[in-house]
């Protein structure tokens, strides 16, 4: 039974990391290419809200 408690912890942690780099990372190209500072914020909410989205699918909504 811990195991698979030990693997959703890190599946949740991998979900959120991976928004945040993800989205965070393509509102920081957007940036540099339309020489804004405003982009690379939208995009970690983007990313916090979509790993947000994929915990609640997967882990919640059972």
């Amino acid at each position: 039974m811990a195991k698979a408690d030990d693997g959703a912890f890190w599946s949740i942690i991998a979900y959120l990391i991976s928004g945040l780099v993800f989205w965070g990372g393509a509102g920081a190209i957007a940036d540099h290419f339309f020489h804004t500072h405003i982009l690379f914020l939208v995009g970690m909410l983007v990313g916090m809200s979509a790993g947000l989205w994929l915990i609640w699918l997967r882990f919640i909504r059972q």
